[in-house]
């Protein structure tokens, strides 16, 4: 009996394992990329179970005990890069050049929240150069007015669908746009922010929407969004970041794609994962609020914030910039297959 559990066990596993490896945009297929660290806590478990227990080794218990040990080799190849087991993606450094030091604070606010103050001393304590908000209506608008003698510079898109966004900015911001990308009601942010060596740095706010069966039953919205961001990144021209709440976890297929395609890198390689989402359960958080940036910055820090009422920690990242530090190529590239696919997935979202 115990070898046809553990047998259907590892089968199971494997499927878990192996669904996400497809471009199946369907929800419930591309949910599989957000517990990779959960599977693989899982899998170690099972291996150890089977060394414990199976004393008299047969086919069936040496097949599952492959797909276990398979499958454990497969999860902890997409989550080690975001270990310090990994070589650190992006350089860190103690302090850039004074005034070429960029603050972003990413907060999910959670609309139903009304723990405001909390959110407010966070910035105040912290001080960020940027802080953007997501799922804020005007209810948050009206109460983060508080912070806005701080922060002159704003862009508020106040919505009650769980998509409202708003920017609040010490430093000038100029040539800004809301934009629809893919959703008529997912708004993004892109602007320019002027630092105060006279540096500009582009940026893109973004949240699109998440697969689910209560929202868009396909991925394809949410990867189109990003991918389309991605095609309109120039890190050669501009030093830049792209930050939000992208629904998707650091390290499935499309973000990796997004980053092949943007040649963007990720500060989290080789440090951590950084798990923003969900505040409430410590077993079950994934990296879903994140940021990239070009190879101009390097990293003076990282840091999860304290909760504050919402289902997301807040994501405070302090960057310099330090030409040379990162190479232009140091992030991941694309190939001939990884441009169709984008144009395949950009295609079908904006049908």
């Amino acid at each position: 009996m115990f070898e046809i559990i553990y047998l259907s066990l590892a089968i199971l596993l494997a499927v878990l394992t192996l669904a996400p490896l497809s471009w199946s945009q369907v929800w419930w297929i591309r949910g599989l990329d957000f517990p990779r660290l959960q599977l693989s806590v899982v899998l170690g478990v099972l291996l150890i179970v089977g060394f414990v227990v199976i004393r008299d080794w047969t086919s069936v218990t040496a097949v599952a005990m492959g797909l276990i040990i398979g499958c454990l080799v497969c999860q902890l190849w997409w989550v080690v890069p975001y270990t310090a087991l990994f070589p650190k993606e992006v350089v860190a450094v103690d302090a850039g050049e004074a005034g070429a030091r960029l603050r972003v604070m990413t907060a999910n606010v959670l609309t139903p929240n009304r723990n405001s103050g909390g959110l407010i001393k966070l910035v105040r304590d912290y001080t960020p150069d940027v802080l953007v908000t997501l799922e804020s209506d005007a209810w948050w608008g009206k109460q983060l007015e508080a912070i806005e003698e701080n922060y002159p510079h704003t862009v508020k898109v106040p919505l009650d669908n769980l998509y409202g966004m708003h920017l609040y900015s010490r430093l000038p911001l100029s040539d800004v746009s809301v934009e629809y990308l893919i959703e008529d009601d997912k708004p993004s942010i892109h602007c320019f922010i002027e630092l105060p060596t006279g540096q500009k740095v582009k940026a893109h706010f973004v949240h699109p929407a998440p697969p689910s069966p209560t929202e868009n039953e396909e991925s394809e919205e949410r990867d189109g969004e990003l991918l389309l961001v991605a095609k309109h990144v120039e890190p050669e021209k501009h030093p830049t970041i792209v930050t939000g709440d992208l629904n998707d976890v650091a390290w499935s297929r499309t973000t990796l794609l997004f980053r092949k395609l943007s040649g963007l890198l990720d500060p989290r390689v080789g440090r951590g994962m950084f798990n923003t989402f969900h505040a409430d359960y410590w077993f079950a958080r994934w990296p879903l609020d994140h940021i990239f940036h070009s190879h101009h910055f390097a990293l003076v820090s990282m840091t999860r914030l304290p909760g504050f009422g919402s289902d997301h920690f807040p994501l405070l990242t302090e960057l310099a910039l330090s030409p040379g530090e990162n190479g232009i190529n140091d992030g991941p590239s694309p190939d001939e297959e990884d441009k169709e696919a984008a144009d395949e997935i950009v295609k079908k979202a904006m049908a």
